[in-house]
C-alpha cells in the first residue's frame, strides 16, 4: 500500500495491494483509482432501517443487514460432519436461514444471538424457507477474524449510513468499502469538468465533494447533493453528445425529395380502401416537409401495434420514388420482410407493376431481397435494384451485403429498429452517395425520458389512434400451478374460437433441443426451475391432447426460410387453425382472422414483448383474447408484472413499467456494446426533470461552443462517460 497522492489513473495495485487489486480487476472490471471511485454504492443500510428480507427474490445476489436470532447444529444425513443453521432477521418480520457445512464450531461462537452483521450471498429456497448457503459476512460491533473490519471501520459503521456496493462472491461489499476508504485517503479529484456557470445556476456541488460524499456520506442531505451532482454529469454527457450530433446532422447535405402532384403518392391515396386516421395524416405532413429539405430527415415514428405505421412509411417511400429516388425498408426477420412485401403489393396493386400487363403508367416495382433467394431470382432482383427500376426494396440484413447496390437510395425505413446492430444500420446508410433520409419505426411505446435520452437526436412522431374497425383485446392471467382447471378451460376456449371459424396462436419461449438462440432463453436455470416450454415439445403434446383434431403448424427462427414463409402463408390463408410459435411472430405478422393467443410460461417474457405479442390478435372485426399462462406464485414480482399487462392495453403505461423493471444500462446500449454501463446513477424513470434540465443546458452550450473547444475538461469527461461506440449507438438509435 502507498501513502502517495493518487489520481483517477493510478493503478489499484499501488493502493490496495496486488492480491486485492487482481480480485477487483477480474471480478468487477475495476483497474484504477478512478474506476473504484466511480463504482458507486447501490444502496445504503442504516441501523434501524434494514433491508426488508420479505422482498428478496430467489436467485438474487444480496447483501442484507440483519441480526442473529438463533443458531442450531445438527449432523448431516448424506455425509460426515455437522450443519450449522443460523437464523437472522431484519426487524421487519422477515427471516433468512444461513447454512454452513462442515465442522465449524468457531462460526457458532462468532454468530451469537443478538449480533448484527452484513450477510452476502445468493438467495435460494429449501422447503419453503429462503436461505443463503455459506454466505460471506461481516459482523458489526467488534473484530472477528482477519477479514473483518478494523476497529475504526466498526466505529464508522456504528451510526453512519453503510454503503452496500455492487459486489461479487469473491469481493464482498465490505472489501470494496475498505478499498474505497484507502483510495479516498490519498485521492486527488480531477479538475471539475462542469462549467462554473452551470454549477452555480443549477446549485451543484463540486466533483471532489460529490465523490467523497457518495462513498462516505456525512448526512442524508449531503448524500442527496452528491448523488444529484453525479447524476447530472451522466445526464449532461449523454445530452451533450446527442445535441452535438443533431447539430452536426443539420449541416449534412441531402437530396430534397419534394412531393410530386399527380404522382404515385396521389394515386395511392386515391385507391386506399379506407380513410387515414387524423394521426396518420398529421405525421404524413411532418414527413412530407422533412423529405423536401436539403438536410437528411432523422425521424422516429412510434405507434401502438396496429396503429398504421406501415402505411405512413409506404406513403413516405412513394414520395421519394416520385422524386426519382429509391426507398429501402429493413425488417428484422424474413417472415416480416415477406409479409411487408405481400402487404405492399396488395396495397399498391397496379402501381407496383411497372412493365407488366395491367400496370399503371407511372408504376414502380417492389423487390424483396433476402438471404434465402435462389441464385437466379437474386440476380434478377439485384439488377432491378442497381438499375433503379425497383423503387421500393424490402429485405432483412441481406440488404447490407456486398453486391446489393442502389441507383439512388433516398430513404431508409428501419422497422423495429432495436433488433438491428449499429454497424448494420450504418452499412445500409453508406449505400447512398449522400446521407439518405431515415425513418425509424417502433411499435414499442417509448417513455418520454427514454425518447429524450436514447433518441434525443431524432424528431419524434407518435401515432396514438387505432384505425377504424380494429377490435378490443381482453387479457387474462391463467395461474396454471394454483388452478390447473383454468388451463384446461383456456384450451377449450381456443377450440371454441376455431369452431367459430377463427384461428389461434400458442407462443412458447423456446424452440427446442439444441443451443439457445436470440429468440429463446438458455435451458439452464440457476434457481432450479424447469426449462422453459419449447415449441417442438409442446406442439405434438397439443396435437395428441387438448387440441386433437385441429390443424396445427409450427413456426420458429431455425426453420429454413422457404419453410417459414410456407407456414406463415398457410396460416394467413386459413389452412391452419393453430400456429405454435416462438417470438418470431412478435412483430408485424398480420392475420386478421386470428382472435386468440395463449402465451405459455408468460413470466419468461418482458412486459413490452408480451404487449407486442398480444397485438397479433384482434386485428380484424372480431374481439381478441390473450391468455397469459404462468406458474409464477401470486404476489411474486413476475406475477405482478403479468397482472399489470393483463390490466391495461396502454402501451405507454406498460413501457414505464418495463423501464422500472429493467436495468437502466440496457436502455442505453450497455448490452449492445457488451461492456459495463457508464450510466450508474441516472434513472430514466425517476430523473425526468433533471434530464430535461440537462438537455436545456446542453442546447445552450452547444449553440455557443459546438465542439466544446472552450471546455476541454468537459469534452474529456463526456468522452469518458459516453465513449465513441455508445455515442454511435445513441446517434443511430
Amino acid at each position: 500500500m502507498t501513502s502517495e497522492q493518487s489520481t483517477v489513473d493510478t493503478p489499484l495495485k499501488k493502493l490496495v495491494g496486488e492480491k486485492t487489486a487482481k480480485a477487483l480487476a477480474s471480478h468487477l472490471d475495476l483497474h484504477t483509482a478512478g474506476d473504484l471511485v466511480y463504482h458507486f454504492p447501490r444502496r445504503y443500510d442504516e441501523r434501524g432501517e434494514h433491508t426488508d428480507i420479505r422482498s428478496l427474490d430467489v436467485g438474487e445476489q444480496v447483501t442484507v443487514l440483519a441480526q442473529v436470532q438463533r443458531t442450531a447444529v445438527r449432523p448431516m444425513r448424506q455425509r460426515r460432519g455437522n450443519l450449522l443453521e443460523v437464523t437472522v432477521g431484519d426487524g421487519s418480520g422477515g427471516v433468512l436461514t444461513l447454512t454452513f457445512f462442515g465442522n465449524q464450531a468457531w462460526r457458532e461462537r462468532e454468530l451469537r444471538p443478538g449480533r448484527w452483521g452484513l450477510f452476502a450471498g445468493k438467495v435460494t429456497e429449501f422447503r419453503g424457507k429462503r436461505q443463503l448457503n455459506g454466505p460471506e459476512y461481516q459482523l458489526l460491533g467488534d473484530s472477528t477474524d482477519g477479514e473483518a473490519a478494523a476497529s475504526e471501520e466498526i466505529e464508522e459503521f456504528a451510526g453512519a449510513l453503510i454503503p452496500v456496493y455492487p459486489a461479487a462472491a469473491a469481493v464482498p461489499t465490505w472489501v470494496i468499502a475498505r478499498c474505497v476508504r484507502v483510495v479516498l485517503d490519498t485521492f486527488t479529484p480531477p479538475e471539475d469538468p462542469l462549467p462554473a456557470t452551470v454549477r452555480a445556476g443549477r446549485n451543484l456541488v463540486g466533483i471532489g465533494t460529490a465523490l467523497r460524499e457518495i462513498h462516505r456520506p456525512s448526512s442524508k442531505e449531503e448524500l442527496y447533493r452528491a448523488r444529484r451532482r453525479l447524476k447530472w454529469d451522466e445526464a449532461f454527457a449523454v445530452q451533450l453528445t446527442l445535441v452535438q450530433r443533431k447539430h452536426r446532422a443539420a449541416s449534412w447535405p441531402a437530396r430534397p425529395r419534394p412531393p410530386k402532384p399527380g404522382g404515385l403518392l396521389d394515386a395511392f391515396d386515391a385507391r386506399l380502401p379506407y380513410e387515414l386516421t387524423p394521426g396518420q395524416r398529421d405525421v404524413g405532413v411532418e414527413i412530407t416537409a422533412d423529405l423536401a429539405t436539403p438536410h437528411p430527415m432523422h425521424r422516429l415514428l412510434q405507434g401502438e401495434v396496429g396503429s398504421g405505421k406501415t402505411v405512413v412509411a409506404l406513403r413516405a417511400m412513394l414520395q421519394v420514388v416520385d422524386a426519382g429516388g429509391q426507398a429501402a425498408l429493413l425488417a428484422p426477420t424474413e417472415v416480416l420482410a415477406a409479409q411487408h412485401y405481400r402487404g405492399m403489393l396488395d396495397l399498391l396493386g397496379p402501381l407496383a407493376m411497372a412493365g407488366e400487363l395491367g400496370g399503371a403508367d407511372d408504376a414502380t416495382r417492389v423487390e424483396l431481397v433476402t438471404g434465402s433467394l435462389g441464385a437466379a431470382a437474386r440476380r434478377r432482383a439485384l439488377t432491378e435494384v442497381a438499375e433503379g427500376r425497383a423503387g421500393i426494396v424490402l429485405g432483412t440484413h441481406a440488404l447490407l451485403y456486398e453486391g446489393v447496390d442502389f441507383a439512388d437510395l433516398g430513404l431508409v425505413v428501419v422497422d423495429e429498429q432495436h433488433r438491428f446492430g449499429v454497424e448494420q444500420r450504418d452499412a445500409l446508410r453508406s449505400k447512398a452517395d449522400q446521407p439518405p433520409h431515415v425513418l425509424v419505426m417502433t411499435a414499442t411505446p417509448i417513455p418520454r425520458t427514454v425518447a429524450m435520452t436514447v433518441y434525443g437526436d431524432l424528431e419524434t412522431s407518435t401515432l396514438s389512434q387505432l384505425p377504424q374497425g380494429r377490435s378490443p383485446i381482453a387479457s387474462h392471467v391463467v395461474p396454471a400451478a394454483e388452478k390447473p382447471a383454468f388451463l384446461d378451460r383456456a384450451w377449450r376456449r381456443l377450440r371454441e374460437e376455431v369452431t367459430a371459424g377463427h384461428q389461434a396462436y400458442v407462443v412458447c419461449p423456446r424452440i427446442g433441443e439444441g443451443p439457445a438462440s436470440e429468440e429463446e432463453p438458455p435451458r439452464e436455470d440457476d434457481n432450479g426451475r424447469r426449462p422453459p416450454l419449447a415449441v417442438t415439445e409442446v406442439a405434438p403434446l397439443l396435437a395428441e391432447g387438448p387440441l386433437h383434431g385441429l390443424r396445427i403448424g409450427v413456426l420458429h427462427g431455425k426453420l429454413p426460410a422457404d419453410e417459414k414463409d410456407a407456414v406463415m402463408r398457410s396460416f394467413a390463408d386459413g389452412n391452419l387453425d393453430v400456429l405454435v410459435a416462438t417470438t418470431v411472430v412478435e412483430v408485424g405478422v398480420n392475420v386478421p382472422n386470428a382472435t386468440v393467443m395463449i402465451v405459455l410460461d408468460a413470466d419468461r417474457f418482458g412486459v413490452s414483448q408480451l404487449h407486442q405479442l398480444r397485438g397479433r390478435v384482434g386485428r380484424g372485426t372480431a374481439p381478441g383474447l390473450c391468455l397469459l399462462v404462468s406458474e409464477a406464485a401470486e404476489g411474486s414480482s413476475a406475477r405482478e408484472r403479468l397482472d399489470a399487462v393483463a390490466s391495461t392495453t396502454d402501451g405507454f403505461k406498460l413501457a414505464e413499467l418495463d423501464l422500472e423493471q429493467r436495468r437502466e444500462g440496457d436502455v442505453l446500449g450497455a448490452t449492445q456494446s457488451g461492456r459495463r454501463s457508464h450510466l450508474r446513477l441516472l434513472s430514466l424513470l425517476r430523473d425526468t426533470d433533471l434530464i430535461r434540465d440537462a438537455r436545456a443546458e446542453a442546447i445552450t452550450l452547444v449553440e455557443e461552443d459546438p465542439e466544446l473547444d472552450r471546455h476541454p475538461a468537459l469534452a474529456a469527461s463526456v468522452a469518458a462517460l459516453v465513449d465513441e461506440e455508445r455515442a454511435e449507438y445513441l446517434e443511430k438509435g
